[in-house]
C-alpha cells in the first residue's frame, strides 16, 4: 500500500477554490480515496491547515473541518523535543531556501517514520530527498 504523507497544501488546495492547485487537488483526493492510499500527517500540519483555512474562509468552516479530518483515519504523527532539535537542524541547513520550520519537522517525522512520498505541492520538500505527490503539480 502506498502511504503518502499529507502536506497543508493538500488540504488547503482541496478546500478553497481560489487556489492555484485546487483542481489537481481535488483530483488528487479522488485519486487517494479510490486507491486506498495510507495517509499520514502531524500535528502541525493539522494546526497550519486549520488555521489557513480559517483564514482563507470562515473560522466556523474551519473548525468543523478540523474535526471531520481527524476522525477521517488519518495517522496523526507527534513530534517531540529530539525532533524539534533535528527540524531546527534542518531549517539551518536550508536557510538559503526559506524552508519553514513545519517542512522541516515534517521531514523529520517522514525520516523517522520511513516514508518517501508527500502529498502537496510544495517543491522544498524534494530538496531534502521526499518525493513530491502529485507529480504535475508545480
Amino acid at each position: 500500500m502506498i502511504a503518502l504523507y499529507v502536506d497543508t497544501g493538500a488540504f488547503v488546495a482541496k478546500e478553497i477554490a481560489g487556489d492555484q492547485f485546487h483542481a489537481s487537488a481535488r483530483q488528487s483526493w479522488s485519486e487517494v480515496e479510490q486507491r486506498g492510499y495510507r495517509l499520514v500527517s502531524s500535528e502541525h500540519i493539522l494546526d497550519e491547515s486549520v488555521t489557513l483555512i480559517a483564514r482563507r474562509s470562515h473560522y466556523a468552516f474551519a473548525a468543523q473541518w478540523g474535526q471531520d479530518v481527524m476522525a477521517s483515519g488519518i495517522e496523526w504523527l507527534r513530534a517531540g523535543e529530539e525532533d524539534w532539535a533535528k527540524a531546527l537542524v534542518l531549517m539551518r541547513k536550508f536557510a538559503d531556501q526559506g524552508v519553514s520550520f513545519t517542512d522541516c519537522l515534517s521531514a523529520v517525522l517522514m525520516k523517522r517514520s520511513g516514508l518517501k512520498r508527500v502529498f502537496g505541492f510544495d517543491r522544498h520538500f524534494e530538496s531534502m530527498g521526499f518525493r513530491v505527490w502529485p507529480d504535475q503539480a508545480g
